[in-house]
């Protein structure tokens, strides 16, 4: 029987070792360079001091982190948490029960109905949005149907409000909430809920105990994929919120375009991806210990 000799068996687990390194070097440039770097700027830039005309002095300092102790940015972004903490309520209220009726169907008709989830992706979203201004606005759809079936007597106001924002952003993202949901659902085994009914579980604890438990990690997921999208929201307060709604993402996008401060802009964006990845952190924190373990999302 044939042995190879030490120094080829050893030069053989070598490379078997750094292949994997090899194949996530791609990945790893890719990360650095069009993540990490990114951030690096704009953290730097929000250290530095705005210029006169607008533009971005070397002069390190915390300023614009203490700027943003003003009581006006704290407003703004206690509105922006408010609206997405009620955007991300709002979904899971609304998408659960969908969510549960989808995964009780046959197999064919849940690919039917997750096709009719879908289909919104299928159009731009600015084009959907400004189909919501077409429903929303004075002389829009909603009110003339509602003057002609004589329910009002004049236009309500409906369109540039808190309200109109909420059901923008609940518009858009309910399907981030359905499908995780959906997924959850439909791999419970139909026997425990036969099971909690064989035991006289009311249709309450029924819920409480055997469905928030089994469905935990898809409402959860949901909940972040709602939550931190509607946080950072621009395109929804902009356009359905005007003058009268202002998010984080409206703010950045003032301090950086309008106002030309680009060094309070970059600080602005820190504390919002700080904000997100504390909502990761939760994500992460509220997984049970088995499911961390199985690398489970």
């Amino acid at each position: 029987m044939k042995h190879s000799p030490p120094s080829i068996a050893s030069s053989s687990s070598d490379r078997s070792r750094r292949e994997p390194y090899r194949l996530l070097l791609p990945g790893l440039l890719w990360t650095a360079l069009f993540c990490l770097l990114p951030i690096i700027v704009v953290l730097a830039v929000s250290l530095a001091t705005r210029g006169t005309y607008g533009g971005v002095l070397w002069e390190f300092s915390l300023d614009n982190y203490r700027d943003l102790l003003h009581p006006l940015y704290g407003r703004i972004f206690g509105q922006s948490l408010l609206l997405a903490g009620a955007t991300t309520g709002l979904c899971l209220v609304l998408g659960f029960p969908l969510a549960y009726y989808i995964a009780r169907l046959p197999p064919r008709r849940q690919a039917l109905w997750l096709v009719l989830i879908m289909i919104p992706f299928w159009t731009n979203f600015l084009v959907r949005t400004y189909a919501w201004i077409f429903i929303l606005r004075t002389e829009g759809l909603l009110n003339t149907l509602l003057i002609q079936l004589h329910l009002i007597s004049a236009p309500l106001d409906l369109l540039y409000s808190d309200q109109a924002v909420l059901l923008g952003l609940v518009y858009g993202y309910l399907p981030f909430m359905v499908l995780p949901l959906y997924a959850a659902i439909e791999r419970i085994d139909p026997a425990l809920i036969e099971a909690a009914w064989d035991l006289y579980a009311d249709r309450w604890p029924l819920f409480r105990r055997v469905l928030i438990p089994l469905t935990r990690p898809g409402i959860v997921a949901g909940c972040v994929l709602v939550f931190i999208p509607s946080l950072g929201a621009y395109l929804t307060p902009d356009l359905l919120g005007g003058a009268r709604s202002m998010m984080v993402g409206n703010l950045i996008q003032h301090e950086y375009l309008v106002a030309r401060d680009w060094p309070l802009g970059s600080a602005l964006s820190i504390v919002l991806m700080l904000m997100v990845m504390g909502s990761l952190l939760w994500y992460f924190a509220a997984q049970p210990p088995q499911a961390r373990e199985r690398g489970e999302s």
